[in-house]
């Protein structure tokens, strides 16, 4: 396994729509627990292949230790009507946080790393991460989302009043 670079927002590849994967190969597998590695290196709480320079539509999600999701071609089934307010960031925008609407809950069809078809449900942290992977999937930044820009003194207001995990990077 190895630690891949993460792609920063000036490359234009992130802006890029991820092609479907057909079939699981031993590259496909090698790529995932590249992947993997990389994420944990970067206590991120979500990475998308592009972010890594590779288009295809597979992303991880871990918003909570050991808990690891990976989806490949994620399609987001539904979503709640009831939408969440919250702190986001991004591996590939580093030092920029911005306030965010994802919906409170969504449902995503994937296949798993063996090519199974499954749906996760996922709420708060894991409903906003699955939603921001996606997106990275279609070319779209948190930034194209973001409601507001939080300056240095707004984050670490936010962090000083509330220790939760709204905050990681995705």
């Amino acid at each position: 396994m190895a630690i891949l670079q993460i792609i920063k927002d000036s490359d234009p590849i992130l802006r890029k729509t991820s092609r479907k994967v057909d079939k699981i190969t031993p590259r496909i597998s090698g790529l995932i627990n590249d992947m993997i590695e990389t994420l944990r290196k970067a206590e991120g709480a979500g990475l998308a292949a592009v972010q890594v320079g590779v288009l295809r539509r597979i992303v991880l999600v871990e918003t909570e230790p050991d808990d690891l999701h990976v989806l490949i071609n994620p399609e987001i089934v539904s979503v709640s009507d009831e939408m969440q307010e919250t702190v986001e960031g991004c591996l590939s925008i580093p030092s920029k946080w911005g306030i965010t609407q994802r919906p409170k809950t969504v449902t995503v069809k994937a296949l798993n790393r063996y090519g199974e078809e499954f749906t996760l449900t996922g709420s708060d942290m894991l409903a906003k991460a699955i939603c921001h992977e996606v997106d990275h999937l279609e070319g779209i930044l948190f930034t194209d989302k973001v409601t507001h820009m939080l300056t240095e003194e707004e984050l670490n207001e936010i962090r000083n009043s509330d220790n939760d995990d709204d905050g990681d990077d995705e």
